[in-house]
Formats: C-alpha cells, sequence, structure tokens
C-alpha cells in the first residue's frame, strides 16, 4: 500500500479522526506507526466487538505495529467482576482468545497487560506527570471512559487515578495513534491536551461508532459522556455475546428494537452499517419474489435511502443481519469449541477474591 491507501484503510469506517492531517504525516514519516486499544478485561465480548476487531484488523493492514492493551489493574479499579484478579486475568485470556478467532491473533497484533508496566517506577511517575497536569475536574469529566459518570467520581479515590492511567499508559507504551470506540475519546483527548502541556509527542487518535442496546431507548452523545445507549457486557440483555449459537443470535436480532424507516439508535440498521458492511463489503437481503425478491447492497448509503423510504421491512432485513451476523461469529464458535479452558465459562468465580 502506498501512503494514501494505509491512511484510508485507517480512516475508513470511522467516527472520528484526530486529526486526518495527523495521521497522513504519521504514515509519511514512519513505516511501522504504533498504534493501541485498551480494553478492560471484563466480561463476555458481544457483537459490537466486531466492530473493534475488524478495525484493528485494519490497522496491522495498514502497517501499524498494534498493541492489544488488556487493562487489568484498571478493571481491578473499575470494580470490573468483583474486584477479583484472577477472574479478570481469565476475562484477559479470554478475550484474547476471541480477538484471535476474529482474526486479529498474535501473529498480527502484539498482546500488553497493564501489570506490566504497573510493576515499573517509572510508570507511575508518568502518571503522576499526567496527573499534574489535570485538573480535578477534568479529571471528573473524563469519568465517563469508565463508563461512570461525574457524579460517580467521589465512590473511592483510587478511581480518580484511573484516566491519569489510561494517558500514561499511551505514553508509556509508547504510542504514535490511539484506537478506541467513542467512548474513550475524552481519555485521548485528555492524553493530547497533556502531550501539548509538556512537549511529549502528541498522539493522533481515531475512533469508530458504538453499537446501540437491542432494547432501544437512553441516549447517545459520546461526545458529552453520554452512552446510556450502548450495547454493554454488563447488560446481557442488551447485546450478543461471542460466541453465541446460531438460534441465539437469530432470537435476539428478531427480538432487537428495530422501528420502521429510523436509523438513529437503530441496533439493527447500526448492525449493517457497523459490523456488516465493514466486514464483508455489502449486504444482502434476501426476499420471497412476493416481497420483491432478494436485493444486494453495494454501498451504505443505498441502503440507508431503501430503509428510509420503507422499501425495506424490519423482518427482512433482521433475518439479513442474523444471518451476516453469524457468519462472523462462527469463527469464534469453532475456536471456543476446540479451546473450552480459555471460553466464556472460564469467567465464573472460582471462590474468592485476590486482593493486592
Amino acid at each position: 500500500m502506498d501512503v494514501e491507501e494505509r491512511v484510508a484503510r485507517v480512516v475508513r469506517h470511522t467516527s472520528e479522526v484526530l486529526t486526518p492531517e495527523e495521521v497522513r504525516a504519521l504514515f509519511e514519516r514512519s513505516e511501522r506507526p504504533r498504534a493501541y486499544i485498551g480494553f478492560e478485561p471484563s466480561g463476555v465480548l458481544t457483537i459490537a466487538h466486531l466492530i473493534t476487531a475488524r478495525k484493528v484488523i485494519d490497522l496491522a493492514e495498514a502497517g501499524c505495529d498494534v498493541t492489544v492493551f488488556l487493562a487489568d489493574w484498571h478493571a481491578w479499579i473499575n470494580d470490573k467482576l468483583g474486584g477479583d484478579l484472577e477472574r479478570i486475568a481469565a476475562s484477559g485470556r479470554y478475550m484474547q482468545a476471541g480477538f484471535t478467532a476474529l482474526g486479529a491473533g498474535p501473529d498480527r497484533v502484539r498482546y500488553r497487560w497493564a501489570h506490566d508496566l504497573t510493576a515499573r517506577a517509572d510508570y507511575w511517575a508518568r502518571v503522576v506527570r499526567v496527573a499534574r497536569a489535570t485538573t480535578v475536574a477534568r479529571t471528573r469529566r473524563a469519568m465517563s471512559i469508565m463508563g461512570r459518570g461525574e457524579e460517580e467520581a467521589n465512590v473511592d479515590t483510587a478511581k480518580l487515578f484511573y484516566p491519569s492511567m489510561q494517558a500514561a499508559d499511551i505514553f508509556e507504551l509508547p504510542v504514535d495513534l490511539a484506537y478506541g470506540g467513542m467512548d474513550q475519546r475524552r481519555a485521548h483527548v485528555l492524553a493530547r491536551e497533556v502531550a501539548h502541556h509538556y512537549g511529549w509527542p502528541v498522539p493522533a487518535a481515531v475512533h469508530t461508532p458504538l453499537l446501540s442496546s437491542l432494547k432501544g431507548g437512553g441516549r447517545m452523545d459520546p461526545t458529552e459522556g453520554t452512552t446510556e445507549r450502548k450495547m454493554s457486557k454488563s447488560d446481557p440483555t442488551s447485546g450478543i455475546p461471542i460466541p453465541a449459537s446460531t438460534e441465539e443470535i437469530a432470537a435476539r436480532v428478531g427480538a432487537a428494537f428495530c422501528p420502521a424507516k429510523e436509523v438513529d439508535g437503530n441496533p439493527v440498521v447500526e448492525a449493517v452499517r457497523y459490523i456488516v458492511f465493514p466486514w464483508e463489503g455489502r449486504f444482502v437481503v434476501e426476499r420471497s419474489d412476493k416481497h420483491g425478491g432478494p436485493v444486494a447492497f453495494e454501498e451504505e448509503r443505498t441502503f440507508l435511502d431503501a430503509w428510509r423510504n420503507g422499501t425495506l421491512h424490519p423482518q427482512d432485513v433482521k433475518s439479513a443481519v442474523a444471518a451476516a451476523l453469524d457468519r462472523r461469529v462462527a469463527p469464534a464458535r469453532d475456536y471456543f469449541r476446540d479451546h473450552p479452558d480459555v471460553g466464556p465459562a472460564s469467567l465464573a468465580p472460582a471462590g474468592g477474591t485476590q486482593t493486592i
């Protein structure tokens, strides 16, 4: 790929790029830019992670040196999995296995754990430097990256460390390009502000859209830290787990919120836009001849036009989405069938909570 092709691969199917000019400059000066995405190991993956896996693969295909950062300490601070570090570690191993099954394995990307950084004094010095450049009010605004509001910031002091730690991760790894969903933009913006403050290299950032809950409802404005509508691991009824059976996928999509002609907040339409098109490049709706016969959409725009004008029936779109998601999840089903020791069952409590 030439520079323009590499840039196009990185920025396609994104909601925000900070900034396109910085991403282009990055590829102009580096054959192997360092990119990263961080995850709290905190439960079962959902189909929303198909968005992430596709972009991680895009970054790798564009020639980036990609790190998938398993933020075990961050999950512990954020009370995930009951603060049980053994379960958090099991979740991290499951997440790595899941992304490997989806095509983002160690042959393409590197996996690192937060405890590799937190064991170093230099890391904590960096955290302090980030915190010194950040007000308490600014830190509280960034609490949305944890799935928490500003009003929750006083639950315990440890949670106030989190935004500074996430920003410090970017500089300690180090990272040229930070990637995440739109819910992580505040952390990346904070890192960019701190970099400007100290004269450190400023990381570019790319953000992909968030998938709405299958139940619908709620608000979604990630730029304001409002993500209550997103599909969430913490609410199993809001999404479809990875792996899920063909029958479970069909049932959950079939019951999903999907008002005819509506696009905003419609999780089924979002699945077409954010998962099917990025992965498959087209969307095929199988219909009987009585209802117009099969139709294939090669562009998101033509699909949205047909949906908005009522040409497509919700049930037909749901059936097509369920089939497409089943194709995407199938490799994970096969992988976990052959590797049950790192499957979702490994996340169950084993008795007792490990503390530090």
